[in-house]
């Protein structure tokens, strides 16, 4: 069973200029994943996919030799993901004469998972029987008590009442926040019907600080000094959530 892992990193950003190669711990932001996928050991291919020479080449000085070029039509700010991930497997298995049974794509501007997310994640789907995996952390707010949508009279109501209606957020069924860090598909399973959600799909929870995505200047001075905090370079001390 052979395994890829796509990093799909575009050249432009609105919410942060030239975000996939912002600076974060004296390293471009797309070099943390592409080492955590290649300290996992998990892929027999790492692909990254970008219409940016500046960051192929970024790819290239940390290790990437699997460096696709993406069309214009599928880097523009109105492109759907799913089919850069394609095109960016279809175009690895032309450069290498190799069908990839496990695609995992990870997401470049959530960079805070460990090892141990990128092993787990995976082997859910190899194990758990479904099409593929995402993975996201428990939600803050609860469509079912205070998470509202505003209708079409202007008024306001709960997202998604419940008959008997719950007066305590503990008490409503659990929701997730997907995280945007890992998606796990089965080829088989992707390349007739590419989706997100299928039928059975599985989710692999993520707790809260490895959980951030970077869409704007502060999520990435929070992202910044979380990693900071991990790998103990603000005290000194070396945090103890660390993965060995």
């Amino acid at each position: 069973m052979k395994r890829i892992c796509t990093i799909c990193a575009r050249g432009g950003s609105k919410g942060v200029p030239v975000k996939n190669l912002a600076p974060v711990l004296g390293r471009p932001l797309i070099a943390h994943t592409i080492v955590q996928a290649q300290e996992s050991a998990m892929f027999d291919a790492i692909a990254v996919s970008s219409d940016s020479a500046a960051i192929l080449q970024a790819a290239e000085e940390y290790g990437v030799e699997l460096l696709i070029r993406r069309p214009d039509a599928l880097a523009t700010d109105n492109s759907a993901k799913l089919p850069v991930v394609k095109h960016c497997v279809e175009a690895a298995e032309q450069k290498t004469g190799m069908a990839f049974d496990i695609m995992v794509d990870m997401d470049v501007t959530s960079p805070l998972r460990l090892r141990k997310d990128i092993t787990g994640a995976v082997a859910l789907l190899e194990d758990g029987g479904c099409s593929n995996v995402i993975t996201g952390a428990v939600s803050r707010r609860s469509p079912y008590f205070n998470l509202v949508e505003r209708g079409s009279d202007d008024f306001v109501h709960l997202s998604k009442p419940l008959e008997q209606a719950v007066t305590r957020r503990q008490d409503a069924p659990r929701c997730f926040d997907m995280n945007a860090s890992i998606y796990v598909w089965k080829r088989e399973s992707f390349f007739p019907e590419p989706k997100v959600f299928y039928e059975d799909t599985k989710l692999f929870e993520m707790p809260d600080d490895r959980s951030l995505d970077i869409d704007n200047p502060l999520d990435l001075e929070i992202v910044s000094f979380l990693m900071a905090r991990r790998m103990g370079l603000e005290t000194g001390v070396v945090d103890v959530t660390k993965e060995d």
